[in-house]
């Protein structure tokens, strides 16, 4: 394990009108020492020769050609295991990293001691344009503040050398979320630093724009992964709908 390099991990499934924005605002990360390990997940559209092209000219990038696609949570779990930094931090292929994220972080994390860190975060549209929302919620979360509040994906990172790797259940939604119940099970705390460090992008016919089904995966989760009981999971269940109501209100 090398000691003070950043393992970053990108899934990419046919995400070639946006991966290069989201590959160049890594590899101009302030933080120079990093790998980037991008998988993709068997694309149909131009990703596979971009990223290619983009591996041929930067060696801090790995990529990993899968031959059949089993989805985000399985992509993300081969790059993790091929991991080699003690911080391993994650980015989707249409999202775009403010250029000093890593070393805000790593310098937060540092300074408090701290082992798992996320941020605020902004949405953009598919054309980078800002859709004036920001992402905040409580700066210090345990186990039930990140069953209420799950950290963007893109924002996170996390020291591996104190935590070990985390490797996630093979789901096709919320496996994310999934992943960071089981980091804080083992982090106990969680800091959300109050600095917009990440652009999520929001757009047509994505997994995370589509809210269809994620009341039941969130049940499934609750109930099969984190084995709450009945009372909890509805608390839990009502408690992220209206949110998710509040939230469409505002705008």
């Amino acid at each position: 394990m090398n000691f003070e390099l950043v393992s970053v991990i990108m899934p990419n499934y046919n995400t070639g009108r946006y991966v290069v924005d989201a590959v160049n605002s890594v590899l101009n990360q302030t933080y120079t020492n990093l790998e980037l390990i991008i998988v993709d997940d068997n694309s149909m559209d131009d990703s596979v020769n971009i990223l290619k092209d983009i591996a041929s000219n930067d060696a801090r990038v790995k990529l990993i050609l899968l031959s059949k696609n089993n989805g985000a949570a399985n992509a993300r779990n081969v790059a993790i295991e091929k991991a080699s930094g003690r911080y391993i931090s994650f980015i989707d292929s249409d999202d775009i990293w403010i250029t000093d994220k890593i070393d805000k972080q790593l310098k937060f994390m540092k300074d408090r001691n701290a082992a798992f860190v996320a941020s605020y975060y902004d949405y953009i549209d598919f054309k980078n344009k800002s859709l004036n929302h920001i992402v905040k919620g409580p700066l210090l979360r345990d186990y039930f503040g990140v069953l209420k509040y799950c950290p963007g994906n893109s924002t996170v990172i996390y020291d591996a050398l104190k935590l070990g790797k985390t490797i996630i259940p093979l789901i096709k939604r919320r496996n994310d979320y999934v992943m960071w119940l089981k980091v804080i099970k083992k982090s106990k705390q969680l800091y959300i630093m109050p600095d917009i460090l990440v652009h999520y992008r929001i757009r047509p016919g994505s997994l995370s724009s589509n809210k269809k089904g994620l009341v039941k995966y969130h049940w499934y989760i609750y109930r099969k992964y984190e084995k709450l009981n009945i009372i909890i999971t509805l608390y839990l269940i009502i408690y992220l709908s209206t949110r998710g109501i509040y939230r469409k209100i505002r705008g």
